[in-house]
């Protein structure tokens, strides 16, 4: 293409689409909070501060549960420690 007009959208893909998040939680981490996503199957797919503007709109309205102690989480938060997993919020978001 010669960088004029608008170029044609590429062919459509048939691949299923991702899943999505299901569990968001904040944890601290050496100090400062951040948030992780999760999918469904505790799998991490996002990772980002705890401030972000899209924590609070995630968020909003939901009620979370405290602490990420239980053995389903024991893979995806290895890398803290169980006073931060004690302290965690996760949230179950709206799917």
């Amino acid at each position: 293409m010669n960088g004029y007009g608008i170029e044609v959208p590429g062919e459509h893909s048939d691949e299923p689409l991702r899943p999505p998040a299901r569990y968001l939680v904040i944890i601290d981490s050496a100090g400062s909070a951040i948030a992780r996503l999760f999918l469904e199957t505790r799998e991490l797919v996002a990772e980002f501060d705890a401030g972000a503007e899209e924590v609070a709109m995630m968020s909003d309205g939901l009620v979370p549960a405290r602490g990420a102690s239980g053995p389903e989480w024991d893979a995806a938060l290895a890398g803290h420690s169980a006073t931060e997993r004690t302290a965690a919020a996760v949230y179950t978001l709206d799917v």
